[in-house]
């Protein structure tokens, strides 16, 4: 966090993408500001892609419909988080379907929003609005490496400790079934925090862990929230995305049955 906000404040972060910016383009048709993002929301876990977001649409680096297009598919769980955690967890044998299935889909998401959706942004001209120009002058203004240094580790400071209280806080709503039945609720508990959830429900219900790890759980909701909140960015339509893509995740396990039944959650 500290490192990419000290490069989003020294207006670092398109040199830092021109090596993939050539790949990422043609596909999403985005300014290389948007393709950091996309780089950084698909490597970095939850919730990385929002926090990213919100400084380059803050500082005037995104314009509107570039933040509401990336955030519809670029806060993810992490590939280290899924691969050494969620996977090992769950003891498969397969490792590429549940990758695809986990970052393929929403790659394939982004796509198609863009063509669709989305597809009146204009990345040759971009039209902010009013108070993120205003940002963005009083940043050019005091673009001292000290300072900005200075605002990135407080900036991070702030979210870590944030995103740490909301892990606390849904984990603690996990007691809540836990007293009442005598027993913590496996189904309810990843729903509320993903990571203490999963640990409760362990490797019982394998394609129920796969189906929510694309959504994140309440805790990853409040904690995207947390980074957006000083946007006009909306936490409603980010978590209908979200939604949306547990369903095509659904199909796309769907579909696997069908197809290939002897392979299947191996």
């Amino acid at each position: 966090m500290i490192i990419s906000g000290l490069m989003i404040r020294l207006r670092l972060t398109e040199g830092f993408v021109s090596l993939v910016y050539p790949v990422i383009h043609p596909l999403f048709r985005v300014s290389k500001n948007a393709c950091y993002v996309i780089m950084m929301g698909f490597l970095c876990g939850f919730p990385m892609g929002a926090r990213i977001i919100a400084d380059l649409y803050l500082r005037g680096m995104l314009s509107r419909r570039e933040a509401e297009f990336l955030l519809s598919f670029c806060n993810n769980i992490g590939p280290v988080y899924f691969m050494s955690f969620a996977l090992q967890l769950l003891h498969r044998e397969l490792f590429l379907p549940y990758f695809l299935g986990m970052y393929g889909l929403p790659l394939i998401y982004g796509i198609v929003l863009r063509k669709t959706l989305f597809r009146d942004i204009d990345t040759t001209t971009h039209k902010y609005n009013f108070e993120n120009l205003l940002v963005a002058c009083s940043c050019n203004q005091k673009e001292t490496l000290l300072y900005e240094t200075d605002d990135a580790i407080n900036t991070s400071i702030h979210s870590i400790l944030s995103l740490g209280g909301y892990m606390v806080l849904f984990n603690l709503l996990n007691l809540i079934p836990h007293v009442i039945t005598g027993r913590p609720s496996a189904l309810l508990a990843p729903l509320f925090e993903i990571s203490g959830g999963l640990n409760i429900l362990s490797h019982r219900l394998p394609l129920y862990t796969l189906l929510i790890l694309p959504f994140g759980g309440l805790s990853c909701i409040a904690q995207t929230y947390s980074c957006i909140r000083d946007t006009d960015l909306s936490i409603s339509k980010y978590t209908i995305h979200k939604l949306i893509l547990t369903g095509l995740t659904a199909a796309y396990y769907l579909l696997w049955s069908i197809l290939l039944p002897e392979s299947f959650l191996r």
